[in-house]
């Protein structure tokens, strides 16, 4: 199983690849949204977590671009930001994410535990 992180908070990215691995999933890593779009065709990973405040290009434009290819569209993406206004909220959701979870209110371990969720389909 495998992950795409798409943060640009290094620490951030630390805490999930290091939690994931402890679980044996794949992580794979990107700090701006165009860097994140083409290591989600490259590798076309299980599961995506993506942020929205990105350098580059947006996590709004990224999961549009995501949902419009036939290649990435089915690929769950697990929206993780600072965002927490309900409108932040219904665009990602009107846009394809399958979860959002903000930040002040999920812990890593949390959001860790929605992967899991997610990669097993529940």
């Amino acid at each position: 199983m495998k992950v795409l992180v798409i943060d640009d908070d290094a620490f951030v990215q630390t805490v999930y690849e290091s939690e994931l691995h402890q679980e044996n999933i794949e992580v794979v890593l990107a700090n701006d949204g165009e860097s994140g779009l083409q290591l989600a065709k490259k590798e076309v990973p299980d599961v995506i977590l993506l942020d929205l405040i990105l350098p580059v290009k947006d996590g709004f434009r990224v999961l549009a671009e995501l949902k419009k290819s036939k290649k990435l569209a089915q690929i769950p993406v697990i929206v993780s930001s600072a965002l927490s206004q309900q409108s932040d909220v219904d665009e990602a959701t009107e846009l394809g994410a399958v979860k959002y979870l903000p930040k002040d209110l999920y812990s890593p371990n949390q959001v860790i535990e929605e992967i899991k969720k997610t990669l097993l389909g529940e």
